[in-house]
């Protein structure tokens, strides 16, 4: 048997997921009609959409198949996140990949299988809507098209909750997000024995922006603010815009003295793109650092509130 790949993007993938707060979420009937139309469409006993966690396969919506999840490294749809087109398994008895994998030989008995890759934006796919058999199948290209249509029609449901915790602005995730993947990433934290430190920050003079230059403006100046975010610290950060001009990061396994160095990094790389950008006004901001005390924080408001607080005093000063 051949365990899936790990995706080159594994950590941003996961991170994308984690964001929606679907995983071990009830059954919704948006994604139950899919599989519905999946099974009936082709003719086929199982229909899923799957979710690729870290170390299982979760099943959004299991049309057929009693089991709510199996693990990774026996999926099928573990393999088929890695590109980008369906994944076709006509029979596979005679795939050396899959011949002797627990879900082909045991329970549910696959014989045929086709998924197609669940991807939002760029990057490895989330999860997939697949098509399972007992039987050997061939689909004809108008299958795969049709197959392909289905899987849009859940990409499209999964946008829909990605909106509720994306910033329409800038991107970045808003509150709701940023807590959802906070507390799991500093849960991580605690059982691991990590350090973590939250970077809050807001704009200086803002509102001088936008009364002279226009709201207009002083969106491009958040999102070019959002940019630098982005350019600066590491993907496995988690930043968010808390809304108006408050923004915030994330820093896992690095300390308060390892993430100083890249508060003053930052603020050298918004310099620069003041002087490029020309604007007629300054970005600026003032800063609260604090570094995580799994018994001081029991939550990530708690963590918040101390990073706000900090801010505030530093606002003050300058």
């Amino acid at each position: 048997m051949k365990e899936p790949a790990t995706p080159p993007d594994e950590a941003e993938r996961f991170a994308k997921l984690r964001s929606l707060n679907i995983l071990d979420t009830l059954p919704e009937e948006r994604f139950d009609r899919i599989t519905r139309m999946a099974r009936r469409m082709f003719n086929v006993p199982v229909a899923l959409v799957s979710l690729v966690d870290s170390n299982r396969q979760w099943f959004k919506s299991n049309a057929g198949l009693e089991a709510l999840e199996t693990p990774r490294c026996v999926s099928l749809c573990g393999h088929a996140i890695l590109g980008r087109e369906v994944f076709n398994v006509p029979d596979a008895t005679r795939d050396e990949r899959f011949a002797d994998n627990p879900l082909v030989v045991e329970d549910p008995a696959i014989r045929f299988y086709a998924g197609f890759p669940l991807h939002l934006g760029e990057g490895s796919a989330i999860g997939t809507l697949c098509i399972i058999d007992k039987e050997p199948r061939h689909l004809a290209e108008e299958d795969f098209e049709m197959l392909k249509d289905l899987g849009h029609m859940v990409e499209r449901e999964l946008a829909s909750l990605q909106m509720a915790t994306t910033d329409e602005l800038t991107g970045l995730s808003n509150r709701r997000g940023f807590n959802i993947l906070a507390e799991y990433s500093l849960h991580l934290c605690v059982r691991q024995k990590l350090p973590a430190c939250l970077a809050y920050f807001d704009l200086n003079k803002f509102k001088p922006i936008n009364d002279r230059f226009g709201h207009a403006e002083g969106d491009l100046a958040l999102v070019a603010f959002a940019s630098q975010i982005r350019i600066v610290f590491r993907e496995s950060d988690i930043f968010a815009r808390l809304g108006g001009d408050e923004f915030v990061v994330l820093l896992t396994n690095a300390s308060k003295e390892d993430t100083e160095p890249v508060i003053e990094r930052f603020r050298e790389t918004v310099d620069a793109y003041n002087t490029v950008a020309a604007r007629g006004y300054d970005i600026a901001f003032a800063h609260g650092l604090v570094e995580f005390d799994h018994q001081r924080h029991d939550s990530v408001e708690a963590l918040l509130a101390d990073a706000d607080a900090l801010m505030y005093e530093a606002k003050g000063k300058s």
